[in-house]
């Protein structure tokens, strides 16, 4: 009897641990009932939740341990929505009234009322002094006096609808019933920095106990307890199995022969989200390097070849790749002197397409961080900027990050090496990563490749950030591209600059040589084939 008992405390112990390793900010913990149907606003009281209900028109008072009903109070209006809680009374907001009620939680007794700062109130939240309420028609959230129920700050909502909204002692969170998702949002900015997954189809009312988030699901009628913070910083999901074929053709034509062809494969490696299963290489004769940036590649050489004749160098890659989400906590993000030395001297120093020493950047760049130390908001300053005055257009060519810059307009190369420019003149590590993409159908033909940049963030390492994705006006889909990366990119290339085999290039490259009047046709493209996941 004692093994038994032991071996099961041993087994309950190993569970837990698994479950603990495998937490992520959004996952729920647990979950219970909620007391009615049509359930909206939540908040916490410092002891217990509570919940409203318009189809009952009662407030309840819930233990957190068990979804009980504790106690319960008549609504003040006849549409409750949001909740929050003072320190002292319930507040509660009406969406066909279009008010805002405090109310005694002993008896529902109201106490004040003022009108609501919009039309359609919905979230509401305390954020130590005053109220926040979210407008679900106009997608705002508005910082009311409450003195009359006017607006002293108004903010966009992250995404298309503002449902549940609560504060955390330092961010607002709300949530969004049609994207399915939360967002952590910085509340003088309006910038979302979290974005994590709703535990349910219709996400409504928020709540925050001081360690976990709570959500009220309208669909579900379930409450939920969801984990905001763990020690994980990324977490990985809807992984795809492809192989991946990148072909380098030459065609040559004329009178006489091509003398000399070198052609250069970077190779992928395993990352985070990216899993080399297999890799092959045809012709199989060829040499393998590594860049100054310590990037694989496979070089093919060509010699003497005649006219009229057709070369090929491939890569073919099985690979799983998943999509990946960073929780990029700003108060987490370490300082610039903690980044590590080589990294730092590495991914700061100059390049003929960033030239951080030109007097444009120089002036620019401190015009833009300012007096910022953070690297996160570092990055973020660097990133509205670059998306705000950069137009995406391909002109042919990569200039050099002042002339993108003042001309305004820029492919997504071109894009990177501003950003990045401005990323190291203001001293902060970035560099680039080259892919190859899936265009719409599993089986897809990629010939424009895609590239992107990357910052170092302590204790995050390097985070994918694009600009260039980026240039969208909601808060949420801006966010999206800030250490979010979907499963269509298989990255070849990790570079920080001008390679001795790829050169400002990514993915491939070529050099070569000829006799007079021989003309050489070049073409590069990826091709994706789907696995079976068995």
């Amino acid at each position: 009897m004692k093994s038994i008992v032991k071996n099961t405390f041993l087994t309950v112990v190993i569970l837990l641990s698994y479950q603990h390793l495998q937490a992520y900010p959004g996952k729920v913990f647990r979950s219970f009932p909620l007391p009615g149907k049509f359930c909206t606003g939540l908040t916490y009281d410092g002891t217990c939740l509570w919940v409203s209900d318009y189809k009952t028109d009662l407030i309840y008072k819930l233990d957190p341990t068990s979804g009980s009903v504790l106690h319960q109070i008549p609504t003040p209006g006849f549409w409750p929505m949001g909740l929050a809680w003072d320190g002292q009374y319930l507040w509660n907001t009406d969406k066909v009234q279009r008010e805002i009620y405090k109310i005694d939680p002993k008896d529902g007794t109201i106490l004040m009322t003022i009108s609501a700062p919009c039309s359609s109130p919905e979230g509401l939240t305390w954020d130590g002094s005053t109220l926040w309420v979210g407008d679900e028609r106009t997608n705002t959230i508005m910082k009311i006096d409450l003195s009359d129920g006017t607006a002293v700050k108004k903010i966009d909502g992250p995404a298309r609808s503002v449902n549940g909204l609560t504060w955390d002692g330092q961010y607002l969170w709300s949530s969004d019933r049609n994207l399915d998702e939360i967002y952590m949002i910085d509340p003088e900015s309006g910038e979302v920095s979290i974005i994590i997954d709703s535990p349910g189809p219709y996400s409504r009312g928020l709540a925050w106990d001081g360690n976990y988030l709570w959500n009220a699901d309208y669909q579900t009628d379930s409450l939920y307890q969801i984990i905001r913070k763990d020690e994980e910083i990324f977490r990985l999901s809807d992984t795809r199995k492809a192989r991946i074929i990148l072909t380098h053709q030459v065609k040559i034509y004329g009178q006489g022969k091509l003398k000399n062809l070198d052609v250069m494969i970077a190779i992928p490696e395993n990352i985070p989200q990216q899993k080399i299963m297999n890799k092959s290489f045809t012709p199989q004769k060829y040499t393998m390097k590594k860049d100054r940036w310590q990037q694989p590649v496979a070089i093919f050489n060509y010699q003497n070849i005649s006219s009229n004749e057709t070369l090929e160098s491939i890569m073919t890659i099985d690979a799983e790749i998943s999509d990946i989400r960073y929780f990029i906590y700003p108060d987490k993000v370490g300082s610039l002197e903690s980044i590590p030395g080589d990294i730092y001297r590495l991914y700061t120093s100059n390049g003929s397409k960033y030239m951080t020493d030109d007097p444009y950047i120089q002036k620019l760049v401190k015009e833009v961080v300012g007096d910022e130390k953070s690297p996160y908001w570092i990055a973020r300053k660097i990133f509205n900027y670059v998306r705000n005055n950069l137009e995406y257009l391909m002109e042919g060519g990569w200039n050099a990050a002042p002339v993108v810059l003042q001309r305004g307009t820029g492919s997504c190369s071109e894009y990177t090496f501003s950003f990045i420019s401005l990323c190291r003149a203001a001293g902060l590590p970035a560099r680039y990563v080259g892919a190859l993409v899936v265009r719409g159908d599993d089986a897809s033909l990629d010939e424009s490749f895609h590239r992107w940049p990357e910052i170092y963030l302590p204790n995050y390492g390097w985070v994918p950030i694009d600009p260039q994705g980026g240039d969208r006006p909601l808060p949420r889909d801006q966010a999206i591209r800030i250490g979010n990366l979907s499963n269509r990119y298989l990255i070849t290339t990790q570079g920080g600059g001008d390679s001795e085999y790829l050169g400002w290039y990514y993915n491939i490259n070529e050099n070569y040589q000829t006799e007079p009047q021989v003309r050489v046709h070049i073409e590069a493209f990826g091709e994706w084939e789907p696995l079976d996941n068995d």
